[in-house]
């Protein structure tokens, strides 16, 4: 059995954070680990309270975690502090933890901001480094960027750009309104497009947990990035598709759609 661990905040209403990631490793097959970073009041229509773990306590999660069970890969989701990003690559680093995901969530769907603006530079300077791949949307690579993106040479200019700086693959999401629903990889030199069409539908809530839980489980299972990257997109695709239309606002996925 293949072992994955989450790095992420609770979301109360189950679509997103911690309890999108266990569904979406459990749909993959592999066993999942959590840390929590926070707890989100949260439902499909926004965040209404964050309470924050205390790096210390966060540090104890991941150690009881990876002391006892390694694991094949991570992903990482929500780190409202600096503080936090610290130890978590302290505890990764201790443990040479390997096929690292990180999803730098700097902004909820429904426009919550979930990141401090201390934490990006932190983050960009431990934790990207020692990543697999990264994978922003289009608000986020500009954030961390400065650039502005507009097109898909953009999103290949800003991926590249990331890549370099922070040594690691960018996984930069085009479903921010750029034309369709296609993602631009930047690894080593190379640019690799993935199409996608754009599905009409308001139940797009977790949408980046769950695209980075599913290539961080592909990747425990022993698939290359692009491989695990195109089955992820494939996983997501049929999840929005299937319209669980849960909730107000902004639905989840139907995350079990291929059980």
């Amino acid at each position: 059995m293949k072992v994955v661990l989450s790095i992420a905040g609770s979301d109360s209403s189950g679509g997103a954070g911690i309890q999108a990631d266990l569904k979406t490793m459990t749909a993959h097959k592999v066993y999942g680990m959590t840390a929590i970073t926070a707890l989100t009041a949260q439902n499909t229509t926004g965040v209404t309270d964050i309470m924050e773990s205390s790096p210390e306590f966060l540090g104890e999660q991941i150690e009881a975690c990876l002391s006892d069970i390694p694991c094949d890969a991570a992903k990482i989701g929500m780190l409202p502090s600096a503080e936090q990003v610290k130890v978590v690559h302290e505890k990764l680093t201790k443990y040479k933890v390997k096929n690292l995901v990180v999803d730098p969530v700097m902004v909820a769907t429904s426009g919550s901001s979930l990141m401090k603006d201390s934490t990006a530079e932190v983050m960009a300077r431990l934790l990207l480094p020692i990543s697999r791949v990264i994978t922003p949307n289009i608000p986020e690579a500009q954030a961390l960027t400065g650039l502005k993106i507009t097109s898909r040479k953009d999103m290949e200019k800003a991926a590249e750009e990331l890549g370099n700086e922070c040594g690691c693959a960018v996984l930069l999401k085009g479903g921010h309104s750029i034309e369709d629903a296609s993602d631009v990889l930047y690894e080593n030199g190379k640019i690799t497009w993935f199409e996608g069409k754009r599905i009409e539908s308001s139940n797009t809530h977790g949408t980046g947990c769950t695209l980075s839980s599913a290539i961080a489980s592909n990747l425990a299972l022993g698939e290359s990035l692009e491989d695990a990257i195109r089955n992820a997109k494939a996983y997501i695709s049929d999840a929005i598709a299937s319209g669980l239309n849960l909730g107000k606002g902004s639905g989840p996925l139907d995350h079990m759609v291929n059980l």
